[in-house]
């Protein structure tokens, strides 16, 4: 159950009806194994720990270093593939209305619980959380767990751009960590070091 009266990062939790939040994994790659169940749960918790509920959906996809490489040159600018990258949408679309239905003045308006909150997209790098992991989070799923909690963050509207904004994704990373990933503190040579 999700801490209602803890804030969140970035904005305001979003209410979209009395619906579980949903998130949809796919694994488009083949360098390193992805329990996709795992992750999804973990995507779950996390949106439920930061007040998201009712209609909404995220999407967490794991692709290869081409493609990762390819989308963060396209969309940030920068070579070469990264861990994570997070395109947040926030996009309110009506679900159950058919194609080709009649919008004249008879037509009621759509109710707001049919709306359905699309949150967006975090894609993730397995080979290169494996690679970084070492040095960084200690092991593969560690990593994976780091960089699902920290690209939903992002989709969320948090953000490490001044140093007080960075302290405090880390904290709230740690936290939801400690909470839905460990089930307790976090281990140690546990490093925080991705923004």
């Amino acid at each position: 159950m999700a801490d209602r009266s803890r804030p969140t990062l970035g904005r305001r939790p979003l209410v979209g009806g009395d619906d579980d939040p949903e998130v949809f994994c796919a694994d488009e790659q083949n360098d390193v194994a992805v329990d996709l169940d795992r992750w999804q749960r973990l995507a779950q918790d996390v949106l439920a720990a930061q007040g998201v509920r009712g209609g909404t959906e995220l999407s967490v996809l794991f692709i290869g270093e081409d493609d990762i490489a390819r989308l963060n040159a396209e969309h940030l600018g920068n070579e070469g593939p990264t861990d994570v990258l997070a395109f947040p949408l926030d996009v309110p679309v009506t679900v159950g209305a058919r194609v080709g239905a009649s919008k004249g003045p008879d037509s009621s308006p759509p109710d707001p619980g049919d709306q359905l909150v699309l949150l967006g997209d975090v894609v993730i790098c397995p080979a290169v959380a494996q690679r970084q992991a070492p040095t960084h989070a200690g092991t593969v799923e560690d990593e994976i767990a780091l960089l699902v909690v920290h690209g939903i963050l992002h989709v969320l509207g948090a953000d490490h751009d001044t140093p007080e904004a960075t302290a405090a994704m880390r904290s709230r990373e740690l936290e939801l960590l400690e909470s839905h990933h460990w089930g307790g503190p976090a281990p140690v040579g546990f490093r925080q070091d991705h923004s």
